[in-house]
């Protein structure tokens, strides 16, 4: 345990920032699981012939979402700026290849 009165303020600093970290970073995968499920539901529909349309929109949609999610957390060092980027450039690959 910290002795200093100092000490005792960044414990408190570290927890409360440990708590919104753990936070961003979960919403942060959720998008990201939201879009390969959107991709694998537009490949589902492209595949029995459904609506793939709408799939496709979702599919946008969600990358949208997940692309300025990434790009904050890098902005705020939650993660690494260069895994964002690495991590968009992955997906939107996945994104392509689901066109194709």
């Amino acid at each position: 345990m910290p002795n200093s009165a100092s000490a005792k303020k960044r414990l408190r600093q570290n927890e409360t920032r440990r708590q919104r970290n753990r936070v961003h970073r979960s919403d942060l995968r959720t998008s990201l699981r939201r879009v390969l499920e959107a991709i694998e539901a537009y490949q589902a529909a492209r595949a029995e012939d459904g609506d793939a349309d709408a799939a496709l929109a979702t599919v946008n949609s969600a990358y949208i979402v997940a692309q300025k999610k990434l790009d904050k957390a890098g902005s705020k060092n939650l993660i690494h700026r260069n895994k964002a980027a690495r991590t968009k450039s992955r997906l939107q690959a996945r994104i392509k290849k689901a066109k194709a």
